[in-house]
């Protein structure tokens, strides 16, 4: 299965400038415990935000560079690659960012969206939610906090089968 894993804010802002609009540990959290063992696929600048390649996952980074080689990643020209490079038994995730995403969603299966219950002012966007394409199957709220400065939901999705 393809999944697609982010959290966007009311507006769809995913980042700006390269990096996170908020801190939400319990979102980190998920994303750990939902991608650990699995193959990650993102684009270059996704891959560059973190400070080094995340642990347990396999990373698989989409980047038109030719001579682009970090240490740990295998490196891909195109979506299809990449795709085509995961395990077809197991569950591989898209991780970003905007335009990844946006390449990604018709060959998904599953959205994992961490719903940021705010707007925010950004340059890379999770694409819009049809939803006569997808349905809303699970959405758990959680209340801003100490630890977390803006309401929150964990929302799943599934495509809608059509028939043939």
């Amino acid at each position: 299965m393809i999944i697609m894993i982010a959290a966007a804010a009311e507006n769809n802002a995913l980042g700006k400038d390269n990096a996170l609009l908020w801190h939400l540990p319990n979102d980190f959290k998920r994303f750990k415990s939902i991608t650990t063992g699995h193959h990650i696929i993102m684009g270059r600048k996704t891959f560059e935000s973190f400070p080094k390649p995340l642990p347990n996952r396999t990373h698989i980074v989409i980047s038109r560079q030719k001579d682009y080689k970090p240490e740990g990643c295998l490196v891909v020209n195109s979506l299809q690659e990449a795709l085509a490079a995961c395990p077809k038994e197991e569950d591989s995730f898209i991780i970003g960012g905007g335009e990844i995403y946006k390449l990604a969603l018709p060959y998904s299966d599953k959205i994992e969206l961490t719903r940021v219950h705010h707007t925010f002012e950004a340059d890379a966007f999770f694409p819009e939610i049809d939803s006569t394409q997808w349905q809303l199957t699970t959405s758990e709220f959680h209340p801003k906090d100490e630890k977390h400065l803006f309401d929150f939901s964990f929302e799943t999705y599934a495509k809608i089968e059509t028939p043939q």
